[in-house]
């Protein structure tokens, strides 16, 4: 018997090692599963009501069981309870109140308790290596990892990446990118995700930044942090550009990454099953930038717009199509390298949009400030193009354009002013036509333009503007229209739905006057807190002396 029981003893021992080793988790977790799984067959075998709890020795394989009870003046529950008479059978000092231990004799595990013990063991185990591969996984987002090809399901690619598996998405992949199950790949770490199933580990062949990863690991001057790449973009499977920047101006990083005979580039460009990559010396300055990025087209003129993220670039007649590229190729990636939304437009369509724009403008000054054509087209040469401008500039400043005096800029101020009156007094009808309250051409930032406007969306109380967030407020408006003009209709209001920006959007009010609007249409809800208590309160004296 004696050896039975150390022989028993031995083989729990080496379960635990071979099932830690296997699974590569601590060996207390597998000891601690066992207990468990022994503990809820004791249960089984002496009655679930009882408190049992088992112990495993993990250097002896020694194997302890017991019930807890407590010990009590009047038993009512026979499972946990003992009186004292009793208790004192089993510890001598025992006194009301205590939890002593009723030792158990060992219990042989049956076919059943045997097979409900194995799925203890395995799901104790099976969770603590689904803990061991997330904590494993979890700090390494963002790195390259290598692994074997396990199946493609639903055209999503499985990976075995050695102590768990990894999926690489159909978005995710490389195009026309053929996997073969049992071939080796490299990704990146998109993302892990911690779900019940097990740790979801995403990888990606199609993100910028593992072509960012590829050169670190091909081009030693990046990896050592001397050359830096700002930026990169990618339609993967056919072209992709990176801004690249030296710390040491006696390296020049284009050269350094396309290596000798093209040799770095060139192993990037394999992995990336033929990729071609523009290689852009990145700069601060964003014009310069631009022109570097949209490469192998000749710029002629760059115009930025700061406020609304959008930069003009002008071309020649013949550069174009080249700009462009095919099916808006290298615009698309350009306009992702810079971060901005970029228009290009040929000589001939700016020269048409600077005439038809210098017409408008100079024919609202003639309107509105009642002068010749000559005069206010003067003005819009001198780089006016609102009368706010003209209303409120310095007047020596004024007077000082070609032709000009003293006198006829006080008078053009004068006109400017009484125009913008005129606006005001119009808008302002139009605002009480729309029923806008009184009460919000108050509130700080506001003119009666964006009251017009805040009144064709439907918002006329301070209650409508409150219940707004600051984005939707004051946010720009960003739609892609090379997007839209190629969608489907139904998709193409969608989308603009979903990107309208704020309502005073084209008024480019910032976020802190954004805020002060916002917060000024709330101040009256807590003006009406205190009142509200204090009614309140009144109401329950009152209450209180009518009880009396």
């Amino acid at each position: 018997m004696a050896s039975a029981i150390s022989a028993n003893r031995a083989e729990l021992l080496a379960i635990a090692t071979a099932v830690a080793t296997e699974k590569m988790i601590d060996k207390a977790i597998v000891i601690e599963a066992m207990e468990e799984a022994i503990q809820k067959s004791a249960r089984n075998r002496y009655g679930a009501e009882n408190d049992i709890r088992a112990k495993l020795d993990p250097r002896t394989g020694d194997l302890r069981l017991w019930r807890v009870v407590e010990v009590v003046e009047h038993v009512d529950d026979y499972f946990k309870q003992v009186d004292l008479k009793q208790a004192e059978k089993l510890q001598k000092d025992a006194k009301i109140g205590d939890f002593i231990v009723d030792p158990l004799p060992p219990v042989d595990l049956g076919r059943i308790d045997a097979q409900s013990a194995k799925q203890v063991i395995f799901q104790k185990v099976r969770d603590a290596e689904r803990d061991r591969q997330f904590a494993e996984f979890k700090d390494r987002v963002g790195e390259v990892v290598t692994g074997v090809i396990k199946s493609v399901e639903f055209g999503h690619v499985i990976v075995n990446l050695g102590r768990a598996e990894g999926v690489i998405r159909r978005d995710q992949q490389i195009p026309r990118e053929a996997a073969r199950v049992g071939e080796r790949v490299r990704a990146i770490i998109l993302k892990v995700d911690r779900q019940n199933r097990g740790p979801q580990i995403f990888l990606s062949r199609a993100h910028p930044d593992f072509m960012k990863k590829l050169f670190a690991q091909e081009v030693p001057e990046i990896y050592d942090s001397i050359i830096e790449i700002k930026a990169a973009a990618r339609d993967p499977g056919s072209r992709a550009k990176i801004g690249v920047i030296s710390r040491d101006s006696s390296i020049d990083p284009v050269g350094a990454c396309v290596g000798m005979k093209g040799s770095r580039v060139q192993a990037v460009v394999q992995e990336l099953q033929g990729e071609k990559i523009d290689i852009i010396p990145w700069s601060e300055d964003a014009a310069t930038f631009v022109v570097n990025a949209l490469q192998p087209a000749t710029v002629s003129r760059v115009v930025i717009d700061e406020e609304d993220a959008r930069i003009e670039v002008v071309v020649p007649d013949d550069q174009l199509s080249l700009a462009i590229g095919r099916r808006g190729q290298n615009v698309r990636l350009a306009s992702q390298l810079t971060g901005k939304q970029i228009d290009i437009m040929t000589e001939a369509e700016a020269s048409e949009k600077r005439q038809k724009e210098f017409a408008e403008r100079s024919k609202m000054f003639e309107e509105e400030l009642d002068v010749d054509e000559t005069l206010s087209q003067l003005l819009v040469a001198e780089g006016f193009t609102e009368l706010e401008e003209v209303a409120y500039i310095d007047i020596a400043e004024l007077a000082t354009i070609e032709g000009f005096d003293e006198e006829l800029a006080e008078e053009l101020q004068s006109r400017a002013a009484e125009a913008l009156e005129r606006r005001e007094d119009a808008n302002r009808e139009l605002r009480r036509a729309l029923g806008v309250d009184d009460e919000l051409a108050e509130l700080p930032h506001l003119n009666e333009a964006m009251l017009v406007t805040l009144g064709k969306a439907g918002i006329k109380t301070l209650d409508d503007l409150a219940d707004l967030a600051t984005d939707e407020l004051i946010a720009k408006k960003r739609v892609n229209d090379q997007r839209r003009r190629n969608d489907k209709r139904d998709r193409d209001e969608k989308r603009e739905e979903a990107s309208r920006g704020g309502v005073l959007g084209e008024y480019g009010l910032s976020e802190e006057q954004g805020n002060e609007i916002i917060m000024a249409a709330r101040a009256h809800w807590f003006d009406d807190e205190p009142a509200a208590e204090g009614a309140a309160d009144n109401g329950e004296a009152a209450d209180a002396d009518s009880s009396q």
